[in-house]
Parts: structure tokens; C-alpha cells; sequence
């Protein structure tokens, strides 16, 4: 099977400029390919990952990709959507953004010395106006360019002139890319397609028509309720760990609906047709088991985290849904509690109920004496029932923290000062 029909059956293929020319072209040779993002933010998150997997796939296949880190068209903005305009970053924000964004690709996809990293900067500063409009804005029709879905989409409540010409710049980079790397495919998200095949028009006009170069884009990611994928009530997941905890990002894996769990398996792991389909069956069969939740947690989280992140993930969740919390270190407790309710407070000694009132966990004494009384109130993975009963803020966890369930559900995390 080639890369082509292997991507085909991972529904990673939403629309190509000529399936069949590409097919040929990967036959002959072992051609270079690429595909970008913007310094919009200092981390990526898990929808870039939809792409770049894509990219490592022709990797393991023995093509070469190029990542494209767009410090020229990131300080312009991609209209693609967006309702309304970007507004504009300073210079040093975006140079801070590509340094962070190159350390993080480098992470995931460097370590095989297979994959290259290139920023637009380079070339599109070197860019005067005049030059620009003489060599490339007299390629582009305006008729064709407002027809395209990433222009035609903010018509109606209107684009500047610095985001309409984004397609020209993100088209120069396809060209520049095919001149002096010999890139010969982008790919894309859904959304870039009107870029993409803008790219190819202008290599196509400049270096004749039997030029060969190709796009591909990729699948809008939905889940089987119809939402966005990658989003969650807390915000985006990021790839960078201090903005998603290792142990966040595996739970996000592992909570994934059945409907969808097998389409994410084959899109976002390296595992074979034949395991994927093994896993398929089980949900089928026994889908109480999650067996194909925790593959999937473990192949994407490894990926991202590395190994070793991933079995820290793994250790902390069997941790913490054993209930047997005073397993975990304080950093793994600020993983698995970082988000949730905190509070600081004061490493004194105080009765149970004043204490839980003056953190604000209770809202009374009534009401805290009651809770306690019933058992709602546990400490440190501890039930506490006895309402004379005295904490001790540094009594676990080394001192630097106190884990409060009230209820089933309902945790707060007081940091000690």
C-alpha cells in the first residue's frame, strides 16, 4: 500500500490538486515536502498536530519534510477563519513566538535529523514593495482572489488589503521553497486549500505549467457530536507542558467518545492497520474496557511527552482513581489539581471546621460541621469525620500542599505559604 492509500484509510485526505500526478511523483522519487504555521501563540496546540502528523507519515515513508515557521506571514495575519481582522503583533512578540514554536516542533519532530525547519522571514523580508507588485502582484487576478473560500468568507464584514494579500505571500513561499529546496508538495488544513492552490498557480506560471508540484489538505477534524475537535471546557489542549500538563493531555485521550476513538487511532498514531483494527473490534465487543482510550492516550501522549511522560501520566491516573492520593508528589499533584479550585493558606495548625470556612471551601461553620459530620470532607485522600479534628497544613506532601474533596466531585487545592 502506498502513503497515499494508507492516508486515504486514515480519512486524512480532504482534497488534492491531482491524486494521480502525485501518485506517479512519489513512485519516481523521494521528494521533499512541507507545511506551515504561524507564530500566532508561544505553543502549539493539538489541532496543529493534524497536519504535522501528516508530514511525519511521508517522513517514515522516506520523504523529507520542511516544517515552515511563518515569522513573515505571521506578523501579517491569515484571514482564514476569522470573522474579522487579526490584530497585528509586534515584531518582537513574533520573534519571540518563532523561537518558542521552533524549540517545540524541533522536540516532536527532530530527533530523527530526517525533518528540516525554515521561517519565511527569510526570504519575505527581503521583499521591497516594488518588487513585490512587479514580480508577483501582477500574477494574481483580484477577480479570482475574492472567490477564493479564505477571502470570499470576509466579505461581507470586510478584509484590509494586508490581510487580502496573504495568499500572495504564503504562494512566494511555495515558489521559493520549489526553487531553492525542490519542495514539490504543501500540505494544508482544510482551510488552506485557496492558499495552497494559489501556490501552485503562481510556480505554474513562473516555471512553466510542467512544473511539478501538488497540494493536499486534510480533513476538517469533527467529533461524532458535530463539535470542533480539540477543544475542551477548559480552553485548547497545548502541546507545551506547562500549559497542558502531561497528565491533562493523556486524560483528554483517554475520555474519548467510542464513536470516535477508532478515527483518532488511525489518524494521530503510528500504529499498524492491523492493531488499529484489533482495537476496533474491542470497542465493538467490550467498549467498558477502554482499551482503545488508553492506546490511544498512550500513542499520542508518548509522541508529544515522550515515554517517560506518558508513564507518569499513566502512574498518576491509576493513582489518583484508586483514591490513594499520598502516593503522588507534590508535582504530580499540581498535575492532576493545577486546574481545579485553589486556594493559599497558612502552614498554622487550625481546627477543621474553622479552617474550612476560612479558606472559603464551606461557607459556614453550620454548614462545614454538617459536611464533616457526614463524611463529605476528605483531606489529603482522608476521610475526616470528627469535627475537633485538627489539620496540619504540612503534614503530606511535603509541606507545600493540602488536597480537599468535598463531596464526590468537588476539589479544592490550598497551596502553604
Amino acid at each position: 500500500m502506498d502513503i497515499i492509500e494508507d492516508l486515504k484509510w486514515r480519512g486524512a485526505i480532504n482534497q488534492q490538486t491531482d491524486e494521480e500526478g502525485l501518485r506517479q511523483l512519489l513512485k519516481d522519487k523521494k521528494i521533499s515536502l512541507y507545511c506551515g504555521t504561524d507564530p500566532t501563540g508561544d505553543s502549539l496546540h493539538i489541532g496543529h498536530l493534524i497536519p504535522f502528523i501528516v508530514l511525519k507519515r511521508f517522513e517514515l515513508a522516506g520523504y523529507h519534510p520542511y516544517i515552515l515557521i511563518g515569522g513573515g506571514t505571521g506578523s501579517i495575519g491569515d484571514p482564514s477563519g476569522r470573522k474579522t481582522e487579526r490584530q497585528l503583533q509586534t515584531m518582537d512578540k513574533v520573534r519571540h513566538n518563532v523561537q518558542a514554536l521552533t524549540e517545540q516542533v524541533t522536540r516532536l519532530f527532530g530527533g530523527s535529523g530526517h525533518i528540516s525547519f525554515v521561517n519565511n522571514y527569510d526570504w519575505l523580508s527581503k521583499l521591497n514593495l516594488l518588487d513585490f507588485l512587479r514580480d508577483y502582484g501582477k500574477e494574481f487576478g483580484v477577480n479570482t482572489m475574492i472567490k477564493k473560500d479564505i477571502v470570499a468568507s470576509r466579505l461581507e464584514n470586510g478584509i484590509s488589503f494586508t490581510e487580502f494579500t496573504y495568499q500572495i505571500l504564503q504562494s512566494v513561499d511555495f515558489l521559493h521553497l520549489y526553487k531553492e529546496n525542490d519542495i514539490q508538495l504543501q500540505v494544508g488544513g482544510a482551510d488552506q486549500w485557496g492558499n495552497i492552490t494559489a501556490g501552485v498557480d503562481l510556480i505554474h506560471k513562473k516555471e512553466g505549467q510542467d512544473a511539478k508540484v501538488f497540494g493536499l489538505t486534510i480533513p476538517l477534524m469533527l467529533k461524532a457530536d458535530g463539535t470542533k475537535f480539540g477543544k475542551t471546557a477548559g480552553g485548547a489542549v497545548w502541546l507545551d507542558a506547562k500549559k497542558t500538563s502531561p497528565y491533562e493531555f493523556y486524560q483528554f485521550w483517554l475520555n474519548q467518545d467510542d464513536r470516535d476513538v477508532v478515527k483518532y487511532l488511525k489518524y494521530f498514531t503510528f500504529l499498524s492497520h492491523a492493531e488499529i483494527d484489533e482495537l476496533a473490534a474491542k470497542v465493538a465487543t467490550h467498549p467498558e474496557r477502554r482499551e482503545a482510550q488508553r492506546a490511544l492516550a498512550r500513542e499520542v501522549t508518548t509522541f508529544v511527552h515522550g515515554k517517560a511522560a506518558m508513564e507518569e501520566a499513566e502512574k498518576i491516573s491509576q493513582i489518583f482513581f484508586s483514591g490513594d492520593i499520598k502516593q503522588l508528589t507534590p508535582d504530580e499533584i499540581e498535575q492532576v489539581f493545577g486546574k481545579m479550585p485553589s486556594v493559599k493558606v497558612s502552614a498554622a495548625k487550625a481546627n477543621i471546621v474553622d479552617w474550612l470556612v476560612q479558606t472559603g471551601i464551606e461557607p459556614s461553620k453550620r454548614q462545614a460541621r454538617e459536611d464533616v459530620t457526614n463524611g463529605a470532607i476528605t483531606i489529603n485522600g482522608d476521610k475526616v469525620r470528627d469535627v475537633d479534628f485538627i489539620l496540619d497544613p504540612m503534614a503530606a506532601f511535603e509541606g507545600r500542599c493540602v488536597v480537599v474533596r468535598k463531596g464526590k466531585k468537588h476539589y479544592t487545592l490550598a497551596h502553604v505559604e
